[in-house]
């Protein structure tokens, strides 16, 4: 099956409209139309030529929003029509420890990325969302009840349960305080998911001009952690900091937030190491550091029932294909609130959309 797409051919060259081949439908399969799929950094930094493992030709995208239009013959949660999800994972071993426990993200073997990672299917590698359809196999498929903005829902496939996860794990609720360092497309999903868990959140971000956007988000507090008095109001006070910062920093100064047996969730991975952090500040108050990775499949959909409840989607900014490149730019800039979303049903309206072909 071809369908339209956007990607890129080779390392450095620039995104451009594609010509992709989609696997025929299996019995456990589902076929989706995709409307919406948001744009992770992580896509720019794929396309970029900065990750060795990229895999060309890289169609990126793994905050996917669609509908289904086909069901291989043993599928039993989906039917044609429902409003669906996929986002960072298509498949696992479904062997490992890992699998068997439901936490697919960590499978012994390396799960299937949505998009550069290999698999059976042509080219050799999986093709993600910057795309008219995705055929996946259904226990790697989302439910999603709450339709009234689905091109807001998108990002919570990646950033929503990004931040979702490590909140969740850490039992955030009322009474709690929680740090949330850095608003970008993660951190403004963690401030929205930490408020409704019913904690006391705090916004950490280095701009001053920022404050008033975060207060709006649904923080009670902000903090502008290069001030150091502002730190010092707060020391030995939070309960839980997810930290979504991925350029190298000094931790110390969140460290020290953090009260008796208080933990910073790391979600955010910088190019280089972060300077190592002095183990006294951890010790004296038994602290400490962890990390957090995406979300498991049956975490992922939880998260979407919880959001639906809750009425929470992304800040987004709605772009359409031929748009990416300059959404690339300005994100790289840091010039969004909060996340793009591609209109992918606007790509078969586009000139020129065929003009490279990577079907057989």
């Amino acid at each position: 099956m071809e369908i339209k797409a956007y990607g890129v051919v080779a390392r450095g060259s620039r995104i451009e409209p594609l010509t992709i081949e989609r696997r025929a439908v299996g019995p456990k399969d589902v076929d989706i139309e995709i409307a919406y799929c948001g744009v992770c950094h992580s896509d720019l930094h794929e396309t970029g030529g900065e990750a060795p493992w990229t895999q060309y030709p890289c169609v990126p995208g793994h905050e996917i929003v669609g509908r289904v239009v086909t069901v291989g013959k043993d599928v039993t949660r989906f039917a044609i029509g429902d409003a669906v999800g996929v986002g960072c994972m298509v498949g696992s071993c479904m062997r490992c420890d890992d699998c068997k426990s439901g936490l697919e993200q960590f499978c012994e073997k390396g799960c299937t990325f949505t998009y550069s990672t290999s698999s059976a299917d042509f080219p050799g590698h999986t093709l993600g969302g910057y795309s008219q359809k995705i055929v996946v196999n259904e226990a790697f498929v989302l439910k999603i009840t709450h339709e009234k903005n689905l091109a807001a829902v998108a990002p919570l496939l990646c950033a929503g349960i990004t931040m979702y996860s490590p909140l969740r794990h850490a039992k955030v609720g009322p009474g709690m305080k929680v740090g949330i360092v850095g608003i970008g497309g993660l951190g403004h999903m963690g401030v929205k998911l930490a408020r409704a868990m019913g904690a006391h959140v705090v916004g950490l971000t280095t701009s001053e001009n920022k404050r008033a956007d975060i207060l709006a988000l649904g923080a009670h507090e902000v903090i502008v952690w290069k001030n150091e008095n502002e730190l010092k109001d707060h020391a030995s006070s939070f309960d839980v900091i997810v930290n979504t910062v991925s350029s190298s920093h000094d931790l110390a100064a969140f460290l020290h937030l953090l009260r008796r047996d208080g933990k910073m969730t790391m979600v955010g991975a910088p190019a280089f190491s972060h300077k190592s952090p002095d183990m006294w500040t951890l010790m004296q108050k038994r602290r400490s550091i962890g990390g957090s990775f995406i979300g498991s499949i049956a975490e992922t959909q939880e998260m979407l029932d919880f959001c639906a409840e809750h009425g929470i989607v992304a800040d987004i900014e709605l772009i359409s294909p031929s748009a990416i490149a300059d959404a690339f730019a300005r994100m790289d800039r840091g010039d969004v609130k909060y996340r793009f979303v591609i209109d992918i049903a606007s790509m078969a309206k586009e000139v020129g959309i065929s003009r490279v072909s990577i079907a057989r």
